[in-house]
């Protein structure tokens, strides 16, 4: 006896969307449920932040440049989807960094991880810390660890073990650079547990940093240059995977469709989805994968305290601006990957990513190609993307650190409005509750980065655990 047609409606076409849609027909083929899959994208593509330009040779990141194979969702989609040999990884004769200290590139200390180092000699040789605050870093090897189960914010937590300087000086840059926000109301419980987990487990950080270095010596040389390892990226650039999900899933993806609201009709009869343009679709499962304040105003009809809790998380905005020039008109030499910019050295940028120098082939042959950053703890961030103060003082800012001389031969400005996730203190309470919430409604899940992580990895996993969700109990 044939299965009962079936249906399911995505809404949101970003990376999440587009997974948790190619996850829903490749998992209920494997299962033998007739589905129909329904992605609605309210604008006129998909991909969300992710997109690629190419340009006069140019490879141009609008949004993320590459994805961490730490976590292993992303990279096992790749190679599902037959886009194992399309993979790269960062230049491994550069893999370091830089922060801005007076005005100045310093190289980070090899093996110096985020907020402590892992190697001694190159620690104490570095001119980012003085002496004073040396000795207060190196405090982290006797103060005792925290008991305290409650959640913590990440600017405590390091002020707590390593003292303002390691904090200010490269904890709050580094943080900044991947977060965009602000770590006084950062949890560490949900950013960075493994920082947790290294103080219950070695009592220190830098105990365990160097635990971990004595672990890997046969196989690397410290932590700092073996992280870089970790990120990979696509040849012809980040499109190319939401290009191939796109392909995948294109009967099923409807462009230029905005969701109004949406109504539970019932356990048994599902969920109804209405159109901006007066349609109403009706369909056993609904995924949401949109922002979390997004998702919060398409149920307002569903769950008062589900919107209550869905409303409580942050966001924050950003800017990216790619910056092409000749190489003869760049001074520094780019040797490393990129700097940041701890907010103490009063400018607007948050960092800078020497992306033809990361990754192979993002420039013509004697030209360069720079990423720059922009986060809205900045009053420049509110002019705009077509602003001329923004790209002035961004242009300004990265030639001066840069030695730069001349104008770019182009510059392209992207900004992503209300698109980072922030994790504040007990974020993991707060999404635990909302699960919860979630738990009443059959055949509705919520995925995105709102959740539990804000990486490409982490929205993959999202994606494909909402389409498991849904096919449980539709």
């Amino acid at each position: 006896m044939a299965r009962e047609q079936k249906s399911a409606i995505v809404i949101g076409g970003g990376i999440t969307g587009l997974t948790a849609a190619y996850h829903l027909r490749q998992e209920a083929e494997k299962r033998g449920i007739p589905l129909e899959v329904i992605l609605l994208e309210a604008s006129n593509r998909v991909g969300g932040v992710i997109q690629t330009e190419h340009r006069d040779g140019f490879i141009i990141e609008h949004g993320p440049d590459a994805f961490i194979t730490s976590k292993p969702w992303a990279k096992a989609l790749c190679e599902e989807l037959g886009l194992a040999d399309k993979l790269i990884g960062t230049n491994p004769h550069v893999r370091r960094s830089f922060v801005v200290r007076k005005g100045k590139l310093l190289p980070v200390p090899e093996g110096f991880y985020m907020m402590a180092p892992g190697a001694i000699s190159p620690f104490l040789k570095s001119p980012i810390f003085s002496l004073s605050g040396k000795f207060r870093i190196a405090l982290d090897l006797l103060i005792p660890r925290r008991n305290d189960p409650d959640d913590e914010s990440v600017a405590a937590f390091v002020r707590r073990r390593l003292g303002k300087q390691a904090f200010e000086r490269m904890a709050q840059p580094m943080i900044g650079g991947i977060y965009t926000s602000d770590a006084e109301n950062l949890s560490l419980n949900a950013t960075f547990p493994r920082f947790l987990d290294m103080e219950r487990e070695h009592g220190s950080i830098i105990k365990a940093l160097l635990a971990q270095k004595r672990k890997s010596a046969q196989t690397s040389r410290g932590t700092s240059g073996p992280r870089y390892s970790l990120f990979q990226s696509f040849t012809a650039g980040m499109q190319t995977l939401i290009g191939t999900l796109a392909e995948k899933l294109r009967d099923c993806i409807r462009l230029k469709h905005t969701v109004t609201n949406i109504q539970h009709i019932g356990d048994e009869e599902g969920w109804g989805v209405c159109l901006d343009g007066g349609e109403e679709l009706k369909t056993d499962g609904l995924c949401i994968a949109l922002p979390a304040h997004q998702t919060a105003i398409l149920i307002s009809l569903v769950s008062a305290a589900l919107v209550d809790k869905l409303s409580t998380i942050p966001y924050t905005s950003s800017v990216t601006v790619n910056l092409a020039f000749r190489r003869e008109d760049v001074i520094h030499p780019l040797n490393g990957m990129g700097f940041v910019v701890p907010i103490t050295e009063g400018l607007n940028l948050v960092g800078c990513s020497f992306s033809s120098v990361k990754f192979e082939n993002r420039a013509p042959t004697d030209h360069v190609l720079l990423r720059a950053f922009v986060g809205e703890n900045t009053n420049l961030f509110y002019e705009g993307p077509d602003s001329t103060e923004l790209l002035t003082t961004v242009l300004k800012e990265v030639s001066d650190l840069l030695g730069i001389k001349k104008e770019p031969i182009f510059s392209v400005v992207s900004q992503h409005t209300q698109a980072m996730a922030q994790y504040m203190v007990d974020h993991k309470k707060l999404v635990s509750e909302i699960d919860e919430l979630v738990e009443n409604f059959s055949g509705l899940a919520l995925a995105g980065n709102a959740y539990y992580g804000i990486g490409i990895p982490d929205c993959i996993n999202s994606g494909q655990q909402a389409a498991v969700k849904l096919l449980n109990e539709i």
